[in-house]
Order: structure tokens, then sequence, then C-alpha cells
């Protein structure tokens, strides 16, 4: 039998729902494998293991040490290698997340082994598996396999569902002690932009404005919509070079890439590097008073007019229909 490990991510003591779609992705590489799942932080591991295995893993191996209360390169890497080594995996899966594409490199260099990154969708099994991530800024696929080695890929988050969540599911929970040394980075404090809402990485539907909602209060109907909608709100480089919101916000080629299940675009032009963030998105709507905006091209519903009379409509008429 084959064993593939699955890598969460935990932040603020919770797991990431990219945790749980790497374990859907390895039960597609090889339905018949022994899936363990792996969480690694300072503290909390073995609640954040079992809601692994509620998702679907067989079992859980959890690393606890004070290095992992935040991310750096150095001290995961070690932890990651340590259980990689005592596991001697077929396969590993992890999140195509800001902290996964550090991390994978790094392993697969010290594994010499391929790596498969951004993987949207996998077709066939463990010896023959293959792997289809987007390039070209989204506009064509291609398909990869690793033919040696450990089959190693980090998937798109928001492309392969989850398992349903059965709390009935049992596993064994195990720890495994890693010895971390010669740090070359050490973070002493951390600063974070206090936001409200949604996430917007692993948000179902986004609501995004550009240049045209013309300032930050332009931004203020967004969040109202959004609200009702129970969605993140997400921007263009523009709106952000702008000053109508914080960069944290961007979305597209330099900022992130989203692919929610509806994504509302509100006086976004459709920009090429825009696109590339957020085109794969499964149902997508454009707000725009301009008929020849380039986003009208990629939506599957469009509105002419002027946001500012639409995005108000909109959100009274989805108010109306929780009534």
């Amino acid at each position: 039998m084959s064993k593939i490990l699955a890598f969460g991510e935990a932040r603020d003591g919770e797991l990431r729902n990219v945790s749980f779609e790497t374990i859907a992705a390895a039960r597609q590489i090889d339905q018949d494998a022994q899936v363990v799942a792996v969480v690694l932080a300072d503290q909390n591991t073995t609640a954040l293991a079992e809601e692994m295995i509620h998702y679907g893993a067989d079992r859980a191996l959890v690393v606890e040490h004070t290095d992992l209360k935040e991310y750096t390169s150095d001290a995961y890497t070690q932890a990651a290698m340590t259980v990689i080594n005592e596991e001697d995996p077929d396969g590993i899966v992890m999140g195509h997340t800001s902290s996964g594409k550090d991390l994978s490199p790094r392993i697969a260099s010290k594994l010499d082994n391929g790596l498969v990154s951004d993987v949207t969708a996998i077709e066939g099994s463990l010896e023959d598996a293959k792997f289809i991530r987007p390039i070209y800024s989204g506009k064509a696929f291609e398909k990869k396999a690793l033919n040696d080695g450990v089959t190693f890929v980090t998937i798109r988050p928001n492309n392969i569902a989850p398992l349903e969540k059965d709390e009935s599911r049992s596993g064994e929970v195990s720890s495994l002690d890693v010895d971390i040394k010669d740090l070359r980075t050490t973070i002493q404090e951390v600063i974070r932009k206090a936001s409200e809402g949604v996430d917007l990485s692993e948000a179902n539907i986004i609501v995004a404005g550009g240049r045209g909602v013309k300032s930050e209060e332009g931004f203020e109907p967004l969040y109202e919509l959004a609200d009702e909608l129970g969605a993140a709100v997400g921007a263009s480089r523009g709106a952000c070079d702008a000053g109508y919101c914080d960069y944290s916000l961007q979305i597209g080629q330099t900022g992130k890439v989203v692919t929610p299940d509806l994504y509302i675009a509100v006086g976004i032009s459709g920009a090429i590097q825009h696109l590339a963030g957020m085109s794969n998105s499964k149902v997508i709507v454009a707000i725009n008073k301009d008929p020849e905006a380039n986003i009208f091209n990629v939506a599957d519903y469009g509105i002419v007019g002027d946001l500012f009379d639409v995005i108000p409509k909109l959100t009274e008429e989805i108010k109306g229909l929780k009534v």
C-alpha cells in the first residue's frame, strides 16, 4: 500500500480550508493509499490533527515546537524533512499558498525530487497520474507527470473539493519530536493589519473593485454587498495603486490568484494582469459602464451600468431574498 502525506496549514490556531483539500487530492492520486495528515505548529496540534482525520485522513502526525509559531523557511523545512525522512512516503501534497510556495521547492531540492506546483486538477492514479496546471497567466493548461521519485505536488486552493466531514471517523494521532537548530531567521514580532470578513484566498464569493470605484469611499457599497453575500472583498492593482484600498486586497498576476465559485468584478476594465488572477473563477459577473470593457470577454454575466446605481440595487434585492 502506498503512503501519501497531506500537509495541513494552520493559521491562528485553526486549519485553512486548503488543508482538507490536500487530503482529497491525495485520495485522487491513489484511492487506496494510506493518507497521513501532517500538522506543524507550536500548539493545539492534536485537535487540528483530529479534524484532518474527520476530513478523510487515515492517521495524523503532529509536530509541536516553539519555533513553529510563525512560518519561517528554516524551521518549517527542518520540521517537514524530519517527518518525510521518518515516514518515507510515496507522495506529498501541500497547498499552493504563500508558505507552501516557499516550502515545497526547498523540500524538493533536499529530496533531489521533482515537483509539480499550482495543480488545479488530477487525472489517473499514482503510477500514471497526470497533474493539470495553468500556464501563460491562465490562458492555457498543461498536464505533467512525475515518473521517478516521490509524487510531490502543491494544489491551488478552491479547486479540489474537500471530502465530506465525518466526525465519527477516527484514526491514530501520533507526535514526532524534531530538533530545530541553526536558524538563520527568527520572528520577534508580527504586526498584522486589522481586517474583517472572509479570507480572500479561500473565499467562495469575491466582490472586487477597480479604478471605477473612484475613491476609498467608493468601496463602501462593495463591502455592503459582500456582507450580504458572505463574501470577501478584493481589488485590481489599479485600485490599489490609486490608494483606494490596501495592497493586501490585490488580485492579479502580481497579487493573489483566486478561484471562487462566484467573482463579481465591479468597475474593473479587465487588464490581462488582473485576469491572470481570477479568470478561472467558476462564475464571473462583470459590472461596468463601458460596454467595450475587456472584462466582459471573460464574464459569464455582464451588467452595463453605473456601479453606484447597480450595486445598491443588487444589495437590496439580496436583502429582500433573505426576508
